[in-house]
């Protein structure tokens, strides 16, 4: 609910009803139960299908700061496209320079450390795990990275970025 606070002119006289939205609502905005949003899942050849399976996201917005929980849940008829995936964010990114990262972790046959990024103006981030071994040697999450992806798995991400407006 965060906003641009007011201009205040020279001997203008504040109401409280003034000293209440601009104030007291902006600082109770940054306490604030997160918002639930529904992400999109996408990949680059062909879509995945969520199926049984649950996908869930969660933001806290302050002025132009977006912090977001994903968290996907494949279920016993979740399909997993084929290409890279790619989820909404809900919030386009802001146009600046460098892109932004974040944390995601899949639990599944193994557990795997990876990374987020948001390529500026975006409207959606990308997942990227180790495709080996090597943690330097990363590729997008799909199918079949990190794992081969089966029910009970989950994909866990949390990522602060700047957005549009």
């Amino acid at each position: 609910m965060t906003f641009a606070p007011r201009t205040w002119g020279a001997g203008e006289i504040v109401s409280a009803a003034q000293l209440n939205q601009e104030i007291r609502d902006q600082l109770n905005s940054m306490f604030d139960a997160w918002t639930s949003w529904t992400p999109t899942w996408t990949a680059v050849t062909t879509n995945p299908s969520l199926g049984n399976g649950t996908l869930n996201g969660r933001y806290m917005k302050w002025g132009r700061t977006c912090m977001i929980s994903l968290e996907l849940t494949c279920g016993s008829t979740t399909t997993y496209g084929a290409g890279a995936w790619s989820f909404s964010l809900p919030f386009g990114s802001a146009t600046g320079v460098g892109h932004k990262v974040g944390l995601a972790h899949a639990v599944g046959s193994i557990r795997v450390a990876g990374h987020t990024l948001i390529a500026p103006n975006a409207p959606n981030f990308q997942c990227f795990f180790p495709a080996s071994g090597s943690v330097s040697n990363l590729n997008n999450a799909g199918a079949a990275n990190p794992f081969t992806w089966a029910a009970t798995n989950l994909l866990r991400v949390t990522l602060t970025y700047e957005t549009a407006t």
